[in-house]
């Protein structure tokens, strides 16, 4: 197990991250037995920070956010690691515990809200079911707090909208409506699984600036899942980069994107389309993500690599410290050889 706190924590803070994931590894038991789907994966979220997992499908990313909550599929069990909440071990917990972390501590805001969101309740009973549950609050009490998220999440009309079902609202306004259902007992954590990939581009703005805004006022802190990189690049503080169940590269959002050090990292960013590059032939990575357990022996990306065939990529990969709050898992890279893949472009972190 690796221990992640010095690598990504302030060194002149004495207080422990809000959220330490620290060398989670996950098993499938049962007739098709894998282990080591996810692999020492380590990361922290501290208090009001935005942290990014990025990666292509089939990565981890979902896998990490959901033994977060203590919500792993059945078969799948943590073999190794801790996450740590606010200090608290959640992994020792109990699920009457983790029910009650979740949605009191942590707030979880999905890809898909019709697939989240009740269709036969009204959207101000499923927010106010929250704090009802765990504030003790009553039902009259707490619908109107209710009325004052929606308001808060930007939905008009709220009090009217309180009553309407979630098939009555637009796609921005049901994630609007999940947002409020997230926060609705001030959670100092906010897990958002893709939260802006089904809406168009002029919603994405609006639900960024939302949690933007959130973080700002109310100091959530936020773990971000998603493939889009410019939705990184706009909102978050740092980046974790994650391949076929590890953890390749960790790193501030600026320098990630300014100067990738793993290879996969540096093809993530080379692939994503440019403004004003027209007629150009857009990189892609060859090969695909591959399955859980048939992982390579030595470094899980060694396959689709520009570098593949060095003899250093065939030996297990661990996870090395290059720079203050910067690890990759790339023995090239820690060597200090040059990992770029040609042609890469990258992007640009907003200011």
């Amino acid at each position: 197990m690796s221990s992640d706190t010095g690598l990504d924590a302030d060194p002149t803070a004495t207080a422990e991250p809000l959220l330490v994931v620290d060398g989670l590894t996950i098993d499938l038991a049962g007739e098709v037995a894998q282990r080591g789907i996810l692999a020492d994966v380590s990361f922290t979220v501290a208090h009001g920070e935005s942290v990014a997992l990025i990666g292509e499908s089939g990565c981890g990313k979902t896998m990490t956010a959901m033994a977060v909550l203590g919500l792993l599929p059945r078969g799948f069990t943590v073999a190794a690691g801790q996450i740590r909440l606010d200090g608290r071990d959640l992994l020792t917990s109990s699920q009457r515990q983790l029910r009650a972390v979740r949605g009191r501590s942590i707030g979880a805001v999905f890809q898909e809200p019709m697939s989240s969101l009740d269709p036969t309740m009204r959207v101000g009973d499923q927010i106010a079911e929250a704090r009802r549950l765990h504030l003790g609050e009553s039902r009259r009490t707490a619908l109107a707090r209710a009325v004052e998220l929606l308001d808060r999440v930007g939905i008009a009309n709220a009090a009217r909208r309180l009553h309407s079902y979630p098939h009555e609202l637009s796609g921005g306004m049901q994630q609007r409506a999940m947002i409020a259902s997230a926060i609705a007992c001030d959670p100092a954590l906010v897990l958002a699984d893709e939260p802006t990939t089904a809406l168009d581009v002029t919603i994405q703005a609006e639900i960024l600036e939302l949690l933007r805004e959130l973080r700002r006022e109310q100091g959530i802190a936020v773990l971000l899942v998603t493939h889009d990189l410019g939705v990184v690049a706009d909102f978050c503080d740092r980046v974790v980069a994650m391949y076929a169940g590890t953890v390749v590269e960790r790193a501030g959002v600026d320098e990630l994107f300014a100067d990738p050090r793993h290879p996969y990292t540096r093809a993530l960013l080379d692939a994503v389309p440019q403004a004003g590059d027209p007629r150009t032939i857009l990189p892609v990575i060859p090969g695909r993500v591959p399955a859980a357990g048939r992982f390579p022996g030595g470094c899980r990306f060694e396959p689709r690599c520009a570098h593949g065939g060095d003899p250093r990529c065939l030996a297990p990969q661990h996870e090395t410290a290059v720079a203050a709050r910067r690890t990759i898992r790339c023995a090239r890279g820690a060597d200090g050889d040059a990992v770029a893949v040609p042609g890469a472009r990258g992007l640009t972190a907003a200011p």
